[in-house]
């Protein structure tokens, strides 16, 4: 059988640790030719770790919510191995603190690392793509973002991270429909793992006794990503898929919901009524985690 990656080159941000590193190890089994990313010396122990088993794989230390260093590790992919088929994008940080005690720096710093760590390379990336295919060549392209249940139902403590985690959702819809022109398709996950981010959250959360199974593994999380960003996957775009050990979601996001109308402007005084009658037809909000 041929490896779900075999000859496909990705890009895996923030790889040094948790999801990223086992995105990585998974992407190295499949066949890929792996370029790791993250912050200082990390990511070269796991890209040795994916040599020594037998894969391919480089590192490569970027910022990636630098503009020139997402661009710089988006064209060292492309010179190391020819071309690019797939970006994974889960470099984050989070600055936990409610939103009445956080400093502008904690809001700037997480939404910077997260948010705008998603864009740059997803952009540069992106650029390469619509280049080949105006040139004529194939493109069979992916690109998995990371979001989180934060993100999808917000979380009590976390406003920064949760507006992050928000945006790359619908990051992910609109980049979806702009870059389905050029073979390019974008999808996001929303894990729950224990990292370095979560391990105090998870900490109680280990093997189930009576198969041994460890839910929150970050290992459990790779598959999906290995299959959204391979060629079988070219009519799965613009999606959010939740993830927790063995089981798999897809996310439903804002929808249409029930309405009220009239034929002229409403008066603040007569909307009181109509409008709570419309609340009761709605369904309720999911809960904020931590509420």
């Amino acid at each position: 059988m041929t490896a779900m990656s075999d000859g496909r080159t990705v890009i895996i941000t923030g790889a040094g640790q948790g999801l990223g590193r086992e995105h990585a190890l998974e992407f190295g089994r499949q066949g890929g030719r792996v370029v790791v990313n993250d912050v200082g010396d990390a990511a070269e122990e796991v890209a040795a770790q994916i040599r020594a088993a037998g894969g391919t794989a480089i590192a490569f230390a970027a910022d990636v919510s630098d503009w020139q260093q997402a661009e710089a590790l988006v064209q060292k992919a492309i010179a190391e191995f020819g071309t690019l088929h797939a970006l994974v994008n889960n470099a984050g940080i989070n600055r936990d603190r409610m939103l009445v005690g956080m400093s502008e720096d904690e809001w700037d710093l997480v939404l910077k690392v997260d948010l705008k760590g998603h864009f740059a390379p997803m952009r540069h990336a992106a650029a390469y793509w619509r280049d080949q295919s105006k040139q004529g060549t194939p493109v069979q392209a992916r690109i998995v973002n990371t979001s989180s249940g934060a993100g999808l139902m917000g979380s009590v403590g976390q406003g920064n991270y949760a507006a992050a985690k928000a945006g790359i959702a619908a990051l992910t819809q609109v980049a979806a429909v702009e870059f389905a022109r050029y073979g390019i398709t974008v999808n996001a996950i929303a894990p729950s793992a224990r990292t370095p981010m979560t391990e105090t959250v998870f900490a109680e959360q280990m093997r189930a006794p009576e198969t041994g199974f460890d839910a929150m593994h970050p290992g459990n999380v790779s598959p999906l990503v290995v299959w959204l960003a391979s060629a079988e996957a070219g009519d799965v775009t613009g999606r959010v898929f939740e993830i927790e050990g063995g089981t798999v979601s897809v996310a439903d996001g804002w929808q249409h919901g029930p309405r009220i109308e009239k034929d002229a402007r409403w008066d603040p005084a007569e909307l009181g009524a109509p409008l709570r009658a419309l609340l009761n037809r709605a369904p309720a909000p999911a809960p904020v985690y931590g509420a």
